[in-house]
């Protein structure tokens, strides 16, 4: 369900300031700010389901979404977050399919509806445009890949540890090493791949083994090193 809590002006968004919208022409970044539709979203707000018909895009202006399929036993598998600047739902529209994945609000976010007609008219019409979005699928679908092999080939362990590391990529720690995302332990679990009884007793042995320090959801990496070696991460 939506959780929309108010809904604001696109005049005070700086769309420029969005990766995805750098090769707009001042006409076409005009004609997207006359049609968006922004809205706040309280935490699991669904802003769609996967199998569901979305007639557009959305833009994160603020906020942490979780991306995610759900297997025949109900179980989510996480296949990644989606953060400020990052357009999601947009493969749906190219495609012209159904939804594949569930996006739900897991931090109170702002988002911004983009019609999936004037959408496809900028892929028609501005290469560049185009281009991003090829690049931004591709991406995806390297992540997509790497993530298979990884359940393929490591161990839940060292599955932890990499989703450990990848939280810090992609979030950032505080000034004392803290994850800047709190969890569920289900949702990590769902991101490593296992089940929660797993991803619980590894986290204590984790501590026990001071590779990391735990507060409730707030998760403090104190070895990233090893962290690195127990989880066979390139960097």
């Amino acid at each position: 369900m939506k959780k929309s809590q108010e809904i604001f002006s696109p005049e005070t968004i700086d769309l420029k300031s969005f990766e995805i919208f750098n090769g707009l022409t001042s006409e076409e970044l005009e004609k997207l700010n006359q049609n968006l539709v922004c809205k706040s979203f309280k935490r699991s707000s669904v802003i769609y389901n996967e199998g569901s018909r979305i007639n557009g895009a959305y833009i994160v202006v603020s906020g942490i979404l979780k991306i995610y399929k759900t297997g025949f036993d109900g179980k989510e598998q996480i296949i990644r977050f989606a953060k400020e600047g990052d357009l999601i739902g947009f493969r749906s529209i190219v495609s012209q399919e159904l939804a594949c994945t569930t996006a739900e609000v897991i931090q109170d976010a702002i988002l911004c509806y983009f019609p999936g007609d004037l959408m496809t008219d900028f892929i028609k019409k501005n290469p560049e445009f185009a281009m991003a979005l090829m690049r931004l699928t591709c991406r995806e679908l390297g992540e997509s890949n790497k993530y298979l092999t990884d359940i393929a080939q490591k161990t839940v362990r060292e599955r932890l540890a990499e989703v450990l590391l990848l939280l810090m990529d992609t979030f950032d720690l505080d000034e004392n090493n803290t994850l800047q995302i709190t969890l569920t332990r289900e949702e990590l679990a769902n991101m490593v791949g296992t089940a929660t009884e797993s991803v619980i007793r590894l986290l204590s042995e984790f501590k026990a083994d001071n590779l990391i320090e735990l507060n409730g959801r707030k998760i403090r990496l104190l070895n990233i090193p090893k962290l690195i070696k127990i989880g066979n991460v390139y960097v």
